[in-house]
């Protein structure tokens, strides 16, 4: 199994070579984290859209804020929470850390840094085992290196202070605390068991009795403090973490989690995704249908159907799953831009067309997905559009850092537009923009 899982298709960047960890990028998974967040970051007084979410692929359980508005979640923390109100009780404590500016000097340092930048300050001077307990914060909390070992540490004033403002957003919303009391709870217990790594989140946001005595009185006088969550969070958490599961753990082991008499919503998906990966089509077909009967109108299902197809090579049957799952999810730039990767590989020129036009709106709503511009580099080859080639490919340049080849393809685009064209504009500003960099 490769390091750089694909989940929804497009993965983005993994440095798994020398840290053990990748980028996981999934439609459905990201959706949910959305609803999840989005509300909070509102309440925090921050601009939802301008807060950047990323799926770290390694079981520590941890999460952490760094360059700016950038949240980071470990998949092992998404896995380990109990209930929707745990999860937001995270979300909301590190919209805290970034209302309240925390690790500022540093934030500063990284609010321009390229996530590539921000994993390398992170691990660069640590060994991280693929798949270990030991990633991100932990490692750096018990790193020898000084700078890298205080980047996470945060403060117990800190700690507290994010705690209140958590308390504070979630009743904005209507949302119980109870589930950041429970999380510290299930860290907290991880961490007085003997013989045991003590777990990430834990040595990075340190806990003491005051500041869960302090945490539990605001909980206690909140008139939101018994809420149950909805029984739609409920069940997009289970089914973020069965597909989770199904992505990265072997088939033996989601069969065990998730064994063939589990014939729940999510028992079914963790098995279509194990069954597929394995490989065995056959019996993911016969899962997936199976969900697709029952919810005919769930993109996910269509989207994870193209993908089963389309990655056990039969491209043609995967594009009427796909169309449908577009039509059902037209704003869902993963979605788009596994349609428009899955025309490309038809190789005719008509599906290039489209997905030209499928690509595009995926940029429309996620314009620095480097994969994306890619696929639309390869649409435009496939037509014989050298100009539009060279513009797409110098986009994805920019994207993952390799300055001078953008430099390049920007200076040949320009040979195909006149002076003052917005794509003539637009190849100067990465002209510029790469040849700041790259002297920075």
């Amino acid at each position: 199994m490769s390091m750089i899982l694909v989940l929804g298709m497009p993965i983005h960047l993994a440095y798994a070579e020398k840290t053990g960890l990748s980028f996981i990028r999934d439609a459905e998974i990201e959706h949910t984290l959305r609803s999840y967040a989005s509300p909070l970051f509102n309440a925090a007084g921050l601009n939802g859209n301008d807060v950047a979410i990323y799926i770290i692929n390694n079981r520590a359980l941890n999460a952490f804020v760094a360059g700016g508005q950038r949240l980071f979640i470990f998949t092992g923390l998404l896995e380990r929470v109990e209930t929707p109100g745990q999860l937001k009780g995270v979300i909301a404590h590190e919209t805290g850390h970034i209302a309240g500016g925390h690790l500022a000097r540093t934030q500063e340092a990284l609010k321009n840094a390229s996530i590539k930048s921000i994993l390398g300050f992170l691990l660069g001077a640590v060994a991280v085992a693929a798949g270990g307990g030991g990633a991100g914060a932990a490692v750096i909390a018990g790193g020898s290196d000084a700078a890298a070992k205080s980047f996470l540490q945060y403060s117990r004033t800190q700690e507290s202070s994010a705690d209140q403002a958590a308390i504070t957003y979630l009743d904005s919303v209507g949302e119980s605390g109870n589930g950041m009391v429970e999380f510290l709870q299930v860290i907290g217990a991880a961490e007085s068991r003997s013989g045991q790594n003590v777990p990430s989140y834990y040595r990075s946001h340190p806990v003491s009795s005051e500041r869960v005595a302090a945490l539990q009185q605001r909980v206690n006088i909140s008139p939101y403090r018994d809420v149950p969550p909805s029984k739609a969070d409920v069940v997009a958490l289970k089914r973020m973490q069965a597909k989770l599961y199904g992505y990265t753990h072997s088939l033996a082991k989601t069969l065990k989690k998730y064994p063939v008499s589990d014939q729940s919503v999510y028992g079914r998906y963790a098995r279509a995704i194990a069954y597929f990966r394995y490989p065995d089509v056959e019996k993911a077909l016969v899962e997936i249908n199976s969900l697709i009967a029952e919810e005919p109108t769930d993109p996910f299902f269509h989207e994870l159907k193209g993908q089963a197809l389309y990655e056990n090579a039969d491209v043609v049957g995967a594009l009427p799953s796909l169309d449908t799952a577009v039509r059902l999810a037209p704003y869902e730039p993963l979605i788009l831009n596994l349609y428009g990767t899955v025309l490309n590989a038809t190789g005719t020129t008509e599906d290039s067309r489209k997905a030209i036009e499928i690509l595009n709106d995926s940029l429309s709503f996620d314009p620095n997905n480097s994969e994306t511009w890619n696929q639309l580099a390869l649409a435009y080859s496939r037509l014989g559009d050298t100009g539009m080639v060279a513009m797409a490919s110098a986009e994805r340049y920019m994207l993952i850092g390799n300055l001078q080849k953008a430099i390049f393809h920007a200076k040949r685009s320009q040979d195909f537009f006149k002076p003052g064209t917005p794509a003539h504009l637009r190849a100067e500003d990465i002209i510029t923009l790469a040849g700041q960099a790259s002297r920075n």
